[in-house]
């Protein structure tokens, strides 16, 4: 099954922005698998950030999360639907 989303992750205090958007398309099956992230559910993952593909799984790595909030957004999508 596919589903989308955003993800608000806290920005920096410094920059003074409440929360940065990721928005995410995943693929998840209703059994583990080989090809899914850490042998799990998600077969694949799109994260994006200001429109830009900022992690891409499609049963492998293509782009492995590039920027901080798209590593804490897996994190979230990995504990939710993994």
């Amino acid at each position: 099954m596919w589903k989308e989303g955003t993800i608000g992750i806290p920005g920096e205090k410094e920059v003074k922005k409440e929360y940065i958007a990721v928005h995410y398309s995943i693929k998840v099956y209703d059994e583990p698998s080989k090809f899914g992230i850490n042998h799990g559910k998600i077969s694949k993952l799109q994260l994006k950030q200001n429109g830009e593909i900022v992690a891409n799984y499609d049963r492998g790595w293509d782009i492995r999360p590039t920027t901080k909030e798209a590593e804490i957004a897996l994190c979230i999508l990995l504990n939710q639907h993994n």
